[in-house]
């Protein structure tokens, strides 16, 4: 096999995987791992960075044995990872000093909210785009630093390194300590303006520069592999890129004004603003994404804390059903009379409410509520909080949305994605491969490594699929949109 394919790591919130992306854009072999969730308190969630490591590296020997190919004609090795997430550890032996604490963690959101009250939510969104929430990675590096015994002073004599989940596998990988602009915009530390850390912003939260990476555009050099067992030495690591802006990549939204909605654990709608910064006024982030060179550009932002999150809690916790995908059967088989509204705010809501502290309720139950509504409900959920979204992003950007791209694994509930398009008003759009996430970064590495000549190449790789076109009438989408507007009313908390 000619060196013409992209070993592509996607290191998930729930799971691994490694896909072999040809020059034609094609899934040559992919594998997946899940690893262990840890919940130590009530609203508290962590990773096992070594177990995730481990995950990857397994699965790099999986893919190639899959597709037949030797990792020598690997042309080159493209990241994507969640975001936020939080690793510090040593750097002369790679080791992690505490569990990696998920961007989905609550345990700083009381730290959040004195910092707010020092008056310092302004000077962070001005500088990162960012609120000022336990969601991004910057109070959480301070957590890790405040209680783990000696980390501080370990920290600023330089034996400790922080990076989100891509710095670590690059680390594991090549033993370099980088990350890209992306993931550095994610932190609360990072200047998106003149994109460096803020020296500032550092020393409000306690952490010492000398720990954080040097951040690069998404599309460059990182390093090349050495000392691993599952691949030679000498592979350039080509493109790091979180995750939501691999998916914008990779549904070629590269221009000012296009957008996408990725639906996995939560659901992320970004919007590429080309060079203009935007500040929101109606409860987004601004962020750092990529143009078609992979060169940094602005992006508006909303983040949903539970996207698929809730059909997981329905199948493990409520067990209405053993398989994620049957989900859709259950709510096409909910009666049409029912008025339950689901509000999954299991980690508090997100955008464009931001209250950490809502928690998540079923409201319009009776007697006669069966376990088929519940799921309709939840369903309805995940595109109601949407709507929020992409309304805020309206408002902000004085922009309509003329179709909304779509990806992520819940696209294949046929369910969703009638019901998102029907209350969104306009067309959603999914590609033939949802798994735009991973081609984004295969994107970038391959363009970084010459697989691919110019961006242009990549328009023809991954044609649309589906359509689906809104039905809904008007007075039932004016219906649905109260009932939602009144759930999520009666669980804020401020």
């Amino acid at each position: 096999m000619a060196k013409t394919y992209i070993i592509t790591i996607d290191q998930g919130t729930t799971g691994s995987r490694v896909f072999l992306i040809s020059e034609k854009g094609e899934v040559l072999a992919s594998a997946y791992e899940e690893f262990t969730q840890y919940f130590p308190r009530p609203g508290w969630v962590e990773h096992d960075a070594e177990e995730i490591w481990a995950s990857v590296d397994r699965l790099l020997g999986n893919a190639l044995s899959a597709a037949g190919a030797k990792a020598s004609d690997a042309a080159a090795i493209g990241i994507t990872n969640q975001r936020e997430t939080t690793v510090v550890w040593e750097r002369s032996t790679g080791k992690p000093i505490h569990r990696a604490i998920v961007w989905q963690c609550r345990r700083t959101a009381d730290y959040c909210e004195t910092l707010k009250q020092q008056g310092k939510e302004g000077l962070f969104r001005s500088r990162t785009g960012l609120v000022l929430d336990a969601y991004f990675s910057g109070t959480k590096i301070k957590y890790i630093l405040d209680n783990v015994p000696g980390a501080r002073t370990r920290a600023e004599q330089g034996e400790l390194l922080f990076g989100t989940i891509d710095s670590y596998l690059l680390f594991r990988l090549t033993g370099e300590h980088k990350t890209d602009y992306t993931n550095a915009s994610r932190t609360l530390l990072f200047n998106i303006h003149t994109r460096q850390w803020d020296p500032e912003l550092c020393a409000i939260l306690e952490v010492p520069q000398r720990m954080l990476p040097p951040a690069q555009e998404s599309c460059s050099l990182f390093g090349k592999t050495r000392g691993l067992k599952s691949l030679p030495d000498g592979i350039p690591v080509y493109s790091l890129i979180g995750d939501q802006q691999s998916a914008l990549y990779g549904q070629l939204c590269h221009n000012p004004g296009e957008a996408k909605n990725t639906y996995g654990t939560g659901c992320f709608v970004v919007m590429n603003l080309g060079d203009k910064f935007l500040e929101s006024k109606n409860g987004l982030i601004t962020t750092l994404a990529c143009d078609a060179r992979g060169k940094p550009v602005y992006a508006l932002e909303g983040s949903i804390f539970i996207g698929g999150a809730v059909v997981q809690w329905l199948r493990d916790k409520l067990r209405f059903f053993d398989e994620s995908a049957k989900s859709e059967n259950f709510a096409k088989a909910a009666s049409d009379d029912s008025e339950v509204v689901f509000v999954p705010a299991f980690a508090g809501l997100g955008a464009p409410y931001w209250d950490q502290n809502a928690r998540g309720a079923i409201l319009g139950l009776t007697r006669d509520t069966t376990a088929e509504q519940i799921t309709r409900a939840a369903l309805k959920a995940i595109a109601l909080q949407s709507y929020d979204v992409i309304h805020a992003m309206e408002m902000d950007s004085g922009l309509k949305l003329p179709q909304l791209k779509v990806d992520g694994g819940a696209t294949r509930n046929q369910y969703l994605m009638e019901f998102q398009a029907g209350i969104l008003g306009v067309p959603v759009v999914v590609p033939r491969n949802p798994e735009t996430t991973v081609l984004g970064a295969a994107y970038l590495a391959g363009l970084g490594a010459g697989v691919w000549s110019s961006p242009d190449a990549l328009k023809e790789l991954n044609p649309p699929a589906a359509t689906f076109h809104p039905v809904m009438a008007e007075e039932e989408r004016q219906k649905e949109l109260r009932r939602w507007q009144e759930g999520v009313r009666r669980v804020l908390t401020r």
